[in-house]
């Protein structure tokens, strides 16, 4: 097992990327603390990851809301006794409306969820991970802040500057040992995704970009988050890594 003796963070881990992540941390040996905003789903998954063995607190709340990000990493301390890796996977989409378009609190909400919850939760751990002599954090991204699509400019704008949150998180800590990269999934089978992939009409046109003509899946994401968790990627750091079926190859 690749994550014996880490302890995660993980957001936005009811259901997708999410999950799929804090599943496959568990099973490769780490403690989970999950958090998310719907709390029953939430606690199905801790429970679910318990019942196979692993080791998983649910803490229900929102990256918007500074008391609950720093309440879920004095738990996790708490609980596990320390906090090695963080993965910033919350998010929301705000997709179909170009530029002039899109309302003020819309492009407000997107943002402080999508951007500035990620900075909430990583100024919150770093002291933790600090304590313990280094850390991973990963922040789950997207092709969306890599290039442009139509109808996605708050979305896109949140994850371009997730992009350079992350580098810039990269050398601020790198000394310390705590490495920063972001993964940045093209289109994935997710809740996100559904009004989308639901039509067959609108899945057909999406995926005639990908030169891998399917969807991605939460658990092949979760696999790229693994590597980047794990002692295998130590020399790893302000890296920003797509998987996206060969989407942004051309």
């Amino acid at each position: 097992m690749r994550l014996v003796g880490k302890v995660a963070l993980v957001t936005g881990a009811t259901a997708g990327i999410g999950e799929a992540i804090a599943r496959l941390f568990a099973a490769e040996g780490a403690a989970v603390l999950i958090t998310g905003r719907r709390k029953a789903l939430l606690e199905e998954v801790a429970s679910s990851i318990e019942r196979a063995g692993g080791r998983a607190l649910a803490v229900a709340g929102t990256v918007t809301d500074e008391a609950h990000v720093r309440s879920a990493v004095d738990q996790c301390v708490r609980r596990f006794g320390t906090l090695t890796t963080l993965v910033n996977n919350a998010a929301i989409g705000a997709f179909g409306r170009v530029l002039h378009e899109i309302d003020d609190a819309t492009w407000h909400e997107v943002l402080d969820v999508n951007l500035t919850g990620v900075f909430r939760m990583t100024r919150a751990s770093i002291p933790a991970m600090l304590r313990a002599g280094g850390g991973s954090i990963i922040n789950i991204s997207s092709v969306g802040g890599l290039v442009g699509f139509s109808g996605s400019g708050a979305y896109g704008t949140s994850k371009g500057g997730l992009e350079i949150f992350t580098r810039c998180v990269a050398m601020d800590y790198a000394k310390e040992g705590i490495r920063c990269n972001s993964v940045c999934p093209g289109l994935i089978e997710t809740p996100m995704a559904s009004s989308l992939l639901d039509n067959p009409e609108m899945r057909a046109q999406a995926l005639s970009a990908y030169p891998i003509s399917r969807v991605g899946t939460p658990e092949e994401v979760a696999k790229l988050v693994l590597y980047l968790a794990s002692d295998d990627a130590t020399w790893v750091t302000g890296s920003s890594f797509t998987i996206d079926g060969g989407l942004t190859a051309h």
